[in-house]
């Protein structure tokens, strides 16, 4: 099942094939912030800033979450070479 990056009920990204996926891409986006919580002593939990939510969405016409995938992969790559 795809995933995708909610507001409400708007579909705000590309459907990805994993929830772990769309995770990845959000922290990049800075859309991720992490939070420490007064009752547990493990730490920071990474947590969606604004009431985003990564939840299974419905796939656009010709939409490919694998393709999605390797588009978002390919284009952090040329970054990381571009800002070296």
């Amino acid at each position: 099942m795809p995933y995708a990056l909610f507001s409400n009920d708007a579909k705000l990204s590309k459907a990805y094939p994993t929830a772990a996926d769309v995770w990845k891409i959000a922290r990049k986006s800075g859309l991720v912030v992490d939070v420490v919580s007064g009752q547990d002593n493990t730490g920071p939990r990474p947590v969606l800033d604004h009431d985003y939510e990564i939840r299974p969405c419905q796939l656009e016409p010709h939409e490919d979450p694998a393709r999605n995938k390797a588009d978002a992969e390919r284009d952090a790559q040329t970054e990381l070479q571009l800002a070296s």
